[in-house]
């Protein structure tokens, strides 16, 4: 079994083939830009196309399947899910404050209170972004 993924081993075989992105392309009836994005594992391949391009690259469809999954790190993925709230969070107290003042429903000190946190995501976000 391969430790590459499979944008990296149809890369690699492709290269070992002497072929460029747009020959393959051509075999495989798609765009070039579409074996880019194979390649750099943004997409993969049409499950109905996989026959065709393990012929291609010579090799079976077992062994282009058998590729492990590149995974963002989670500590990756949660800090993206944080910023995306501390991103957020602003907006909707923002809102909230233009909202509830705009029905007369919110006296002055919970107004600044959510602007206050919402204030707080912001230069949290900023500090976050400095690391």
């Amino acid at each position: 079994m391969t430790n590459k993924s499979m944008g990296e081993l149809i890369c690699s075989l492709r290269k070992e083939k002497g072929m460029t992105q747009r020959e393959l392309a051509e075999q495989m009836n798609v765009t070039d830009k579409a074996v880019s994005k194979w390649e750099r594992d943004l997409s993969c391949p049409d499950i109905n196309s996989l026959p065709r391009q393990a012929e291609v690259l010579g090799i079976s469809v077992e062994e282009l399947l058998n590729t492990p999954k590149k995974e963002e790190p989670t500590e990756s993925r949660a800090g993206a899910v944080a910023d995306i709230v501390l991103r957020a969070i602003p907006v909707a107290m923002g809102v909230a404050v233009i909202v509830t003042s705009l029905l007369h429903s919110v006296d002055l000190y919970s107004g600044f209170s959510m602007l206050g946190i919402g204030l707080a995501c912001v230069g949290i976000s900023l500090l976050r972004k400095e690391r």
